[in-house]
């Protein structure tokens, strides 16, 4: 619809259409009946008149019941349920009675993620190349951070199809600068289509004292862990929704903080992993090598990188090294366990109400790799940009405060990069590497008892986290509108999975995908990818706030690199120099896919800590420091 920017000028026939499709959109008639032909009659008086009014919009008969579930900062190799040493007894009972997708993938940072899997489509072209915090957004259409009204969400699509919709838990795309309580609201969970929300609109929040909203309207928590919170809100949604209009399908979003800094759980979850790390990230990695062989979710003649260089072997490590380390991974299993715990309440309830044959789950277990950002010696109250400590320093204070791991008191507490890459397993590097598996690829399950034979399948096909919005609509029988709320709507880029619900060797739909994450991209197409890494927060914090050329940051710097990932799925035989055409290829694939997709102009972490970006109004004379303690402080978030 165009924008008048004087409606009084609007002529009178014009504005009396606009004056219908806004009715039309307040009182939530579909698109294709607002033009519909009035089929009653319109006399001088009620007695010679007759009204009409129009069918209320129902769901396909039998459609099913929704529930997305998304994880925060889990590696490929942490689950049981894909060959990892931490227990997950619902996910794996999910993966054996449903589906396991072994190439699925994600963006390698959360709200990237986020916004591509809730909208269908790529995370720039939706504005969210960065994030919606103000620190690491940028007035460009791919960095606003503002998912425009014509990039509808699922929830938007189901509501209009018939269906309640609930989302608990990391929200992660409202701006920074409408999340208080006089909004304004278009961006909060209900502004995008649910009915009712509960949890964070934030990155990042406490898990004992969590940084809530209800609805339209931050609140207080009880002090009872958020897991547990957002279990008991979601259910209750259910229930009430359930009991007002039975068999009504409802579509629910569940997305736990965890396990996402700060790794925050009771003893009784974390003391169940006592002892159970000791023999360190390397033995880690062997071992869930072997089961994920096992398991079939990776090749059988796979083997693992080579240990990245920032990581210290295990069994040189000091004892005292050994000792905090442990605990970190502890705490981090446990809280795993717990979130999995939670989730099969919900699962539970879905038994116990007969509704669990006719609901379609989609776990995704993590939004991006294992995090990076926990630093080489772990954090329990250190922040990732905090200079001038070194760490030794941290090891020392770590070591001090070890009891303090997983309490409520470890306000950021994270583990260290070592178990980042034992969690990654069997890939290199970890989250914000767009560039590498490690950064993206995440296992996903489909289970769905009334549409699903192929009980305890492999998938291998390639995907997308934007290809989850496609297949529900496949699965529930419904094509996605060309209207909402009288806007027209832009192009849906996922590739439905419904053909290889059935189908094990269906064809991959998903051919081509770009990947971005400031600075750090690929480009992938029919099973070949070219990558480029570029400096991280590791090296920039160091020198951020002096004076560096452009040169030594430039992205005409950066290297890339070829794989054929049909044949060396986790990067280990770069093709770069073999290949140069293919690679050449490849790159201009990238630019084409960038400008398309509102990726440009390329920004990077240099412009984020040098505060070249969104740098005006109110943080103008703020420095980085004081605008990073800002957004770590509950309502806005983390920058992660």
């Amino acid at each position: 619809m165009k924008k008048f920017k004087n409606y009084s000028r609007i002529k009178s026939p014009t504005r009396g259409l606009l004056i219908t499709a806004l009715l039309a959109a307040q009182f939530g008639f579909a698109q294709e009946n607002q033009n519909t032909e009035f089929k009653g009659v319109v006399g001088k008086t009620l007695a010679d008149s007759k009204e009409y009014w129009p069918d209320p919009v129902k769901a396909p008969k039998g459609a099913p019941n929704v529930v997305w579930i998304l994880l925060d900062d889990v590696g490929f190799g942490a689950s049981s349920a894909f060959g990892g040493l931490i227990e997950t007894p619902t996910f794996d009972a999910l993966a054996n009675n449903g589906l396991r997708y072994t190439n699925f993938h994600t963006t390698a940072i959360c709200a990237p993620t986020r916004a591509a899997l809730l909208t269908g489509r790529n995370s720039g072209r939706v504005h969210v190349s960065g994030f919606s915090h103000t620190i690491l957004s940028a007035g460009f259409p791919g960095w606003d951070g503002r998912i425009p009204s014509d990039k509808g969400t699922v929830a938007e699509i189901l509501r209009e199809n018939g269906y309640n919709t609930f989302a608990v838990g990391k929200y992660g795309v409202t701006p920074d600068e409408d999340a208080t309580d006089a909004g304004p609201f278009d961006r909060w969970p209900t502004g995008k289509g649910f009915d009712h929300f509960y949890g964070f609109l934030g990155s990042q929040t406490d898990q004992y004292n969590p940084d809530l909203v209800e609805d339209q309207t931050h609140i207080k928590g009880d002090g009872r862990h958020l897991n547990e919170l957002i279990t008991d809100k979601a259910i209750s949604y259910i229930q009430k929704q359930q009991k007002a209009a039975p068999g009504k399908p409802f579509f629910l979003y569940y997305a736990p903080g965890a396990a996402h800094a700060p790794h925050q759980v009771a003893r009784e979850w974390s003391d169940k992993y006592k002892g159970k790390f000791d023999e360190g990230w390397d033995v880690y990695r062997e071992r869930v090598l072997a089961n994920q062989k096992k398991l079939g979710v990776i090749p059988v003649n796979a083997v693992l990188p080579e240990r990245n260089p920032l990581i210290g072997e295990w069994k040189k490590l000091t004892p005292d090294q050994k000792k905090v380390y442990a605990r970190f991974m502890e705490v981090y299993a446990g809280f795993l366990t717990y979130t999995d715990a939670e989730i099969g309440r919900v699962v539970k309830y879905l038994k116990e109400t007969n509704q669990f044959d006719n609901t379609v789950i989609f776990v995704a277990i993590g939004d991006n790799g294992a995090s990076k950002e926990g630093s080489l010696v772990g954090t329990i109250n250190q922040s990732l940009f905090a200079q001038g400590t070194s760490d030794e320093k941290n090891l020392q204070d770590n070591l001090a405060n070890i009891g303090e791991i997983g309490t409520p008191q470890g306000r950021n507490t994270n583990y260290p990069l070592g178990w980042a890459q034992a969690t990654n397993a069997p890939f290199k590097n970890w989250k914000q590497d767009a560039q590498s598996e490690g950064g993206t690829r995440n296992p996903l399950i489909i289970h769905y008892p009334n549409g699903i034979k192929d009980k305890g399948g492999i998938r291998n096909q390639y995907s997308h986290v934007n290809d989850i919005l496609p297949t529900t609509l496949d699965i529930a029988g419904i094509k996605a509108p060309e209207y909402i709320k009288g806007i027209k709507q832009d192009v849906i880029q996922g590739s439905s999975l419904y053909t290889s619900l059935d189908n094990a060797k269906a064809e991959s739909l998903h051919k081509v995908q770009y990947y971005y994450i400031f600075g750090n991209r690929a480009i992938y197409k029919d099973g070949w990818k070219a990558a480029a890494a570029h400096p991280d927060p590791f090296t920039l914090l160091k020198t951020a706030g002096k004076n560096q050329t452009a040169a030594a940051n430039s992205f005409d710097n950066d290297v890339w690199e070829l794989y054929n990932l049909n044949e060396d799925f986790n990067e280990r035989n770069n093709l770069a120099k073999k290949y140069p055409e293919k690679l050449e290829e490849l790159k201009k694939l990238f630019d084409e896919q960038a400008k398309e997709n509102n990726v440009y102009p390329l920004i990077d972490w240099q412009d984020v800590l040098g505060r070249k970006i969104h740098n005006s109004g109110a943080d103008k004379g703020k420095n980085l420091q004081e605008l990073i303690k800002e957004a770590t402080k509950g309502g806005s978030g983390s920058s992660h």
